[in-house]
Order: structure tokens, then sequence, then C-alpha cells
């Protein structure tokens, strides 16, 4: 996923006003894949969770900037990303565990009819069935918890809590410029 661009940046402006037009347009990315949580869309979760990636690495480095909200937001922020990682974990690997069971299958069938008695990895099967609901469950827990946070999120404000604090950053590191003291 390519990352929103973000306009009116000026370098050799105040950090506080450059790093709020970043946090906004970042936040904005964030929150709009919630309208489309679905467990299914494995593609838009894992985009989230770069989204997510992106406003927490940019409020790492310029909390400072703002209000007393931004540097909480960050820790709510990880641990929003990290249950997307957990999730995406999951979606790479179960299609590898079904793609191996499916070969082990697929050559079970050739012995088989090569003349063996029977399958030869036939007790393969049983541990990687169970490893598959094993990862599908384990996905459907953190798809909840995921769903969970996010509606915790929402009920202590979020979304606006944050955009007042990056709109309150005090004058002294508001007014900052990259590369000039």
């Amino acid at each position: 996923m390519r990352a929103r661009k973000v306009k009116g940046l000026d370098p050799a402006g105040p950090l506080g006003d450059n790093a709020e037009r970043i946090v906004g347009v970042r936040l904005d990315e964030l929150c709009s894949f919630m309208r489309a949580a679905d467990p299914r869309e494995v593609d838009a979760l894992h985009d989230m969770r770069i989204a997510a990636k992106r406003l927490r690495y940019i409020l790492e480095i310029t909390n400072p900037c703002f209000g007393p909200y931004a540097e909480t937001a960050v820790k709510s922020i990880k641990e929003l990303q990290d249950l997307l990682g957990e999730i995406h974990d999951c979606d790479v690997q179960l299609p590898e565990v079904r793609a191996f069971l499916d070969e082990l299958v697929v050559g079970d069938a050739m012995a088989l009819v090569e003349g063996a008695a029977e399958p030869p990895n036939r007790e393969s099967y049983v541990g990687l069935v169970a490893l598959t609901a094993e990862l599908l469950a384990r996905r459907e827990r953190h798809f909840a918890a995921f769903l969970e946070l996010w509606r915790d999120l929402e009920r202590k404000g979020f979304r606006p809590r944050l955009e007042y604090a990056v709109a309150e950053r005090s004058q002294a590191n508001g007014r900052a410029t990259i590369g000039r003291p």
C-alpha cells in the first residue's frame, strides 16, 4: 500500500506545523480502513497494519511537539499494530500449511496409484489439520481482540483526542524547525 501524499509541507517551516499535517493524513489513512473491517479482507487488514505503523512512527518522533495525549496514542497504536500483525502472521502461515498438506495428499495419491497399500503420509495429516484449526482459531481470537480494541479506542475518543493533542502543541516545541535549533 502506498502512503497517502501529505500536501502543504514546508521544509523551512515549523516542525509542529509539518508534523500536524503528516499526523492528520496518517490518522485519516488509518481510520479509513475501519469502515470495511472484515475478517476476510486479508489485504485490507495488512494495509491497515501498515497505516498504523506509519502513524505510530511519526508520532514516536514528533509527540513532544504535541499535547500529552499524543504520547498515550502511540501506545494504543502499537497495540493495534501488534494485533493486526498477529492476524497477518496467521494469514501468511495458513496458505503455507494448506499447501504442504495438499503436497502430502498428492504424494500419497501418487503412491497409491503406484501400488502402495496405504498412504505413506497419512499420520502427518492429523498434525497439519490440527495446525490449520489452531491458526484459524488464533486468527479469529486476534480479530475479535482487534475489533474490541478499536471499539474501546472509539469509546475513549481516540481520534478526536489525538486531533486535539496535535492541535494543542506547545509554542516552544511547535515552532521548532528541522535542522535549526
